[in-house]
């Protein structure tokens, strides 16, 4: 592998990006999707993905980051507080009630516990008790 950078020709720079062929499909099937189904899927998407860093899935702990899972089960408290008024409470009660079991998973794992009120996504689901 060289150390000199590659040679861009400045009308390379400069070129237009276009979209990739099926561009068009996508932005069609993603526009007949309704907005409870997008955020339904952000939220499921976001407790998978603190699940895996809170060491709940069968890997355990080879995935755990109690870092990366406050963000996320603060991302999803602070999107299911935002769109309560959107989402009817058929979505939104089992989105509830996982959010607030990662919030206990998240007070169970902590070597230094937060005040009550202080974790994550409490700001916007109020004191977690575990």
């Amino acid at each position: 592998m060289s150390d000199t950078p590659a040679d861009f020709s400045a009308d390379s720079a400069e070129a237009p990006q276009t979209p990739g062929p099926g561009f068009d499909e996508m932005t069609r099937d993603i526009a007949e999707v309704p907005a409870v189904e997008v955020i339904v899927t952000v939220a499921v998407n976001l407790m998978s993905a603190a699940a895996v860093k809170l060491g709940l899935t069968e890997e355990g702990d080879k995935y755990k980051d109690l870092d990366e899972a406050r963000k996320l089960v603060h991302a999803l408290a602070g999107l299911l507080d935002a769109s309560a008024t959107e989402i009817s409470s058929f979505h939104a009660a089992p989105l509830r009630d996982g959010l607030k079991s990662l919030q206990l998973a998240f007070r169970e794992a902590s070597l230094v516990k937060d005040e009550p009120g202080q974790g994550p996504g409490e700001k916007y689901t109020g004191p977690i008790y575990g």
